[in-house]
């Protein structure tokens, strides 16, 4: 039988931005803006608290996602504890398309994993990116949340994969996050059944040159961020956003919308400078901007 180690411990995990323009549903990379986790073994019972983003939204019972997590991982490990304590401190937004989903399922899964002596023998990083995958529905936000940096990912015959590619140290991003969020199944529920064979061979050149881009090249970043396959039919559910990404495109700035939105993603570079500054200035009223480096240590846990 599986034993519990003396809590507490904490896990640190990215937020995420997926989609990247073309790459929708495969693409992914995770940003210097970390939820903090805490979480130790009691003698019954179950106690929740949440600090920050969704704090008054979120259940605090076994019905919140980090729980609901751990609790898979603590069924894979054969090792259900007779009670717990979870403490989450949020500063990734809710429902704007930034992985805070994916953040509360990898991190309920590392911190499971922590509090099972001898757990990444019991459940290693593979192991747990596929539980990750099966809870979230689809990969390209959990992926980076757990392994950092930029991941290529996707599924085949029911089996999720994952596979990171270089990023180039000297790109970083600006995110612009507006005060009212949309829901994924939203975001969703715009997209048409079939898109035109050509815009599905555009996307596909654009997601390979991203990857290059990303890698090396960032001076095709703006070329290699051009969607044809999800953000224009989402612009009903964020007319805001779009509005901003065209006005930024129009600039030469390589922007699209995070994930399902409606936050918007501008790439730049990490070194910062006038040009960053200016790009910050261009938040709108009412928004945050956020300038976030590549995060590369994915989820951590001590």
């Amino acid at each position: 039988m599986a034993t519990f180690v003396d809590g507490p411990v904490q896990v640190s995990v990215p937020a995420t931005s997926a989609n990247l323009g073309p790459g929708f549903d495969c693409l992914g990379i995770a940003l210097d803006l970390r939820d903090e986790l805490s979480a130790e073994v009691l003698a019954e019972g179950l106690e929740v608290t949440v600090e920050g983003a969704g704090q008054d939204d979120v259940p605090l019972d076994e019905r919140h996602l980090v729980v609901r997590a751990m609790r898979v991982a603590f069924e894979v490990m054969g090792a259900q504890p007779p009670g717990l304590r979870l403490a989450c401190r949020n500063v990734i937004p809710h429902a704007r398309g930034l992985g805070s989903s994916s953040a509360a399922i990898v991190g309920g899964l590392v911190l499971a994993r922590a509090l099972v002596a001898g757990g990444s023998l019991l459940l290693d990083d593979d192991t747990l990116f596929e539980l990750a995958a099966d809870l979230e529905g689809h990969p390209d936000n959990v992926a980076p949340a757990l392994y950092g940096g930029f991941v290529i990912s996707g599924c085949e015959d029911g089996s999720f994969y994952a596979m990171s590619s270089a990023v180039d140290p000297r790109i970083g991003a600006v995110a612009f996050v507006p005060p009212v969020g949309v829901s994924t199944e939203v975001a969703r529920g715009l997209l048409p059944p079939q898109v035109p064979h050509a815009d599905a061979a555009a996307g596909a050149g654009r997601a390979a040159l991203l990857v290059a881009a990303l890698a090396g090249r960032p001076e095709q970043l703006l070329l290699a961020t051009r969607d044809y396959l999800h953000q224009e039919y989402r612009r009903p559910a964020m007319p805001d956003s779009l509005a901003l990404v065209d006005a930024l495109r129009a600039d030469g700035v390589p922007a699209v919308v995070s994930g399902a939105g409606p936050t918007v993603l501008a790439f730049c570079a990490q070194a910062g400078g006038a040009a960053t500054e200016a790009l910050l200035a261009r938040c709108p009223e009412g928004w945050d901007a956020h300038r976030l480096a590549i995060d590369t240590g994915g989820a951590r846990a001590s």
